[in-house]
């Protein structure tokens, strides 16, 4: 079963290649406070898409070094 994550484009200047930065809450140890968490996935996208749209990409064999995700719907 391929993993899904939403996130939000950053990044479209490379060809076919989109960079998606996918946000989590995560509870500190000691203290009990949430904090934001972010992390940045390298994502396999067919057409252009502008930054600052939210996506939904899925986990696929890779693509390339870095690229192991894929664009799979726009929100």
């Amino acid at each position: 079963m391929a993993q899904e994550l939403k996130g939000k484009i950053v990044s479209n200047k490379m060809a076919k290649t989109v960079v998606v930065e996918v946000s989590r809450l995560k509870k500190h140890r000691l203290y009990g406070k949430f904090m934001k968490i972010s992390k940045k996935y390298k994502a396999h996208a067919d057409e252009q898409i502008p930054e600052g749209t939210t996506v939904i990409i899925k986990s696929t064999r890779p693509v390339s070094k870095n690229k192991k995700w894929k664009v799979i719907k726009i929100l």
